[in-house]
């Protein structure tokens, strides 16, 4: 490569030498060229010393960067696409975080007819969710039995039917055939150990469950039959023309039969801090599609929720290049990512932290080492103990001594860890391993690797 440049930087002298022969005026001489070549670090003996446990025909991506600085510490075919396994839940989780904030929320609401809004009785009553994944039955302030509890207060008394708006989610497309789950625009937490098989019982079970709550709360509801609302499309007001024939403007008055359900009750969750917490640290794959689906725009599928992960890691400004997105949960070993991705990904999320509590003036830093980084703490932590659904998750008996927070990654042949590390100097790294190999590969071996990496990582800086 020198040689190749030197030769080019020598092309214009050469083209004067041979002209020399014909009479003409001297050549201006060229400024003077600088150029300076970089290249990945590669790898320190350390690092090299622990990889040296890798079995064969295993592919590693790797990429270690200070977090403060900049400064890439050691690399190792960073930009290679990889299965990723559930390290892609980073991505649905940062999605998500762009999507609503740190202190955004998904709402539900119960709507009437416009026409009937303010009755003590209603021909039916329309159940509306915004995507929120908490949603239950009876359990915290965002439930069923508030919604039925709110429209008795407001003076409801009588229901003659229950219906679902199921117009923000194409069922049909969201089929996924790894999980066997239906996505469906209302779903309920209480579901989660056992979901709904189709569809079509998605809206029995969620119907039926607001039709106790209503009776629960005093509502009388005539039928038990569970309705699907239809899709509203605004009416379009016949032309107007004055005398002359010339038009007019459109006509401002709406019939109440044709303007859009009134809302009688309305429930919202939490922050999104909290179930991604519940989702990263156990690694729970139905709970990442879940996510996913939230990103889904009005009437959408899950290409369009997937377009909208990917615009997060452009806006981001992560370099996707050998990026593909299959999923939110990392189940598809259709998946891509490399090394480099996920530590932008990680950086970005670093630099601009989504903050737990009061906003302060402080740095990113000290949101960082405060523990106030919402994407950072909802991570597993490695080394704290308990349960998978605790606060080590996945980590929880990896890596004792140390302070990492970061995603594991597992499937046939696959092993991958992306996260943050605080090193022996107090610096704060981030670093994604992603390993293929074949699918006997020991994964037990790979994760042992894995954790001789990081300690040396974090004993070097």
């Amino acid at each position: 490569m020198r040689r190749a440049l030197a030769l080019l930087l020598l092309l214009p002298s050469l083209g004067a030498l041979s002209r020399a022969g014909a009479p003409s005026a001297p050549a201006p001489t060229p400024p003077a060229i600088h150029v300076t070549l970089t290249r990945p670090p590669g790898l320190s003996a350390e690092v090299r010393r622990a990889l040296a446990g890798l079995p064969p025909g295993v592919r590693l991506g790797l990429l270690v960067r200070d977090l403060e600085t900049g400064e890439v510490l050691e690399a190792r075919e960073e930009g290679l696409p990889l299965i990723p396994a559930s390290t892609v839940k980073l991505v649905t989780a940062a999605a998500v975080l762009a999507d609503r904030g740190d202190a955004g929320w998904w709402s539900t609401e119960l709507t009437v007819p416009a026409s009937e809004a303010g009755r003590a009785r209603v021909t039916h009553l329309t159940l509306r969710g915004g995507g929120d994944p908490t949603l239950r039955v009876a359990d915290g302030p965002g439930s069923l039995r508030v919604l039925a509890r709110q429209a008795y207060a407001r003076g409801l008394r009588e229901v003659g039917a229950v219906r679902l708006d199921e117009t923000r989610l194409d069922a049909a497309a969201w089929q996924d055939p790894l999980l066997g789950v239906p996505m469906t625009a209302l779903r309920l937490a209480d579901w989660h150990a056992a979901p709904p098989t189709s569809a079509a019982q998605a809206r029995a079970w969620a119907g039926a469950a607001l039709i106790r709550e209503l009776r629960r709360a005093g509502v009388r509801v005539l039928s038990d039959e569970v309705g699907t609302a239809p899709r509203y499309l605004p009416p379009v007001p016949p032309p107007r023309r004055d005398e002359r024939g010339r038009p007019l403007p459109p006509d401002p008055f709406l019939p109440p039969a044709q303007r859009p359900e009134q809302g009688v009750a309305s429930v919202r969750s939490g922050p999104p801090f909290r179930v991604l917490a519940e989702v990263l640290r156990p690694s729970d794959n139905l709970g990442a599609e879940e996510l996913l689906a939230t990103l889904a725009p009005p009437h959408g599928t899950r290409e369009g929720a997937l377009g909208r992960g990917w615009a997060a890691l452009r806006r981001l400004g992560v370099d996707t290049a050998g990026v593909h997105l299959a999923d939110g949960s990392g189940l598809s070993r259709e998946n891509r990512l490399t090394a480099r991705a996920l530590v932008d990904l990680l950086d970005r999320m670093y630099d601009l932290p989504y903050v737990q509590g009061e906003p302060r003036a402080e740095l990113p830093g000290q949101t960082y080492r405060a523990r106030r980084n919402a994407f950072a703490e909802a991570l597993p932590q490695a080394g704290v103990g308990g349960e998978v659904t605790g606060r080590g998750g996945t980590l929880a008996g990896r890596l004792r001594g140390l302070d990492v927070r970061a995603k594991t990654g597992t499937l046939p042949g696959v092993s991958a860890l992306a996260g943050y590390v605080t090193a022996r100097s107090g610096r704060g790294l981030g670093f994604a391993l992603l390993m293929n190999g074949p699918r006997d590969t020991p994964i037990l071996t790979l994760r042992a690797v894995q954790d001789d990496v990081v300690r040396a990582v974090a004993e070097r800086y």
